[in-house]
């Protein structure tokens, strides 16, 4: 079935889903990729063809349409993998048969990712000191769980926030904080270092878009910066996030596209003769990161391969198998 096809079949809550996460009106890598299989969900849920090859091809083709909304965050293909893999490893008799087993795994899927955020806050609560300040950057629904935990639990700390420039991520996790109580302060980018120095910073707790198989973490653009500045006056940097974020790619050698958005985010009317980039994350070496808080327990950066291992072992192997062989003299 062409792309084409696929669209005109595609209902319009599923493409206001696949918009949002473009724009970024959904955003954060946990709430997109519950998204995703939400709008896969709603997929199934909504064709009105009758032929199960057709359906096949039908949810193929959404598959597609919302991984290619956003580069970078791993979550949204291994949420929309997740869902996809019962049609995709198993044979159907009937189109309600296929139809109803793509619910149940989206649903499956959107149930353990808010218990996935439950675990991980409960956590990375236990390494939250009464006396902590924190710094955060973005916005991050496992970095907000963490908190917020340790807070309920009779913890008492304060947190500052960066904006997160372009798009200022910061002012959600800011806002969130606010209304649970906990005293937050906004700063902008720019002031991390003298935030770290002269706010005696404790620790640095960050959320991830992507996690890779050597333990570098992909996260909003400047994360890098600041594990670099807490790098340099000893401050513990933590990583919280979900262990669907795990990129199981990587393991095979494939590469993490870094997404450039629109220049306007940036400039919004543009200066002749005036170029803007506008790279939206970036990598921190695992050097750079003293723990990964995860679902499944704490982890140090580099033992990521082992997880990634243990999780998607049967399709490393697939994927690896697929690889295309190269002549040993062609090799430069």
């Amino acid at each position: 079935m062409d792309r084409e096809r696929v669209l005109g079949l595609v209902p319009e809550d599923v493409k206001r889903i696949a918009d949002d996460i473009k724009t970024m009106r959904i955003r954060g890598a946990g709430r997109i990729a519950r998204a995703a299989a939400q709008a896969l969900m709603r997929a199934a849920e909504e064709y009105r063809g009758e032929s199960l090859e057709e359906f096949l091809e039908y949810m193929e083709g959404v598959a597609n349409l919302l991984v290619s909304t956003r580069p970078t965050a791993v979550s949204l293909p291994n949420a929309v993998n997740y869902v996809m893999t019962v049609l995709r490893e198993e044979k159907y008799q009937s189109l309600e048969e296929a139809r109803r087993a793509v619910i149940e795994r989206a649903r499956e899927f959107i149930e353990y990712s808010k218990q996935a955020l439950r675990r991980l806050g409960e956590i990375g609560a236990r390494l939250i000191r009464t006396g902590d300040t924190i710094l955060t950057h973005c916005n991050s629904s496992a970095v907000e769980s963490v908190l917020v935990t340790a807070w309920k639990q009779g913890k008492r700390f304060k947190v500052y926030a960066t904006e997160t420039r372009p798009r200022y991520q910061g002012y959600i996790t800011a806002r969130d904080l606010a209304r649970e109580g906990i005293p937050v302060t906004l700063v902008p980018d720019s002031a991390v270092l003298t935030v770290i120095e002269k706010m005696h910073v404790t620790k640095v707790i960050v959320g991830a878009d992507t996690v890779t198989a050597n333990g570098a973490v992909i996260n909003k653009i400047g994360t890098s910066q600041i594990a670099l500045a807490a790098k340099r006056h000893g401050v513990t940097f933590i990583v919280a996030t979900e262990t669907y974020k795990f990129s199981p790619y990587t393991v095979v050698g494939q590469l993490v596209e870094i997404e450039e958005r629109s220049p306007t985010e940036v400039l919004e009317k543009p200066i002749p003769g005036l170029r803007v980039r506008n790279p939206a994350f970036d990598a921190t070496p695992p050097d750079y990161i003293d723990m990964i808080v995860t679902e499944r327990g704490i982890i140090p950066p580099k033992s990521a391969a082992l997880l990634l291992w243990e999780m998607f072992r049967r399709h490393l192997v697939d994927a690896e198998a697929k690889k295309p062989q190269v002549e040993e003299d062609t090799i430069a």
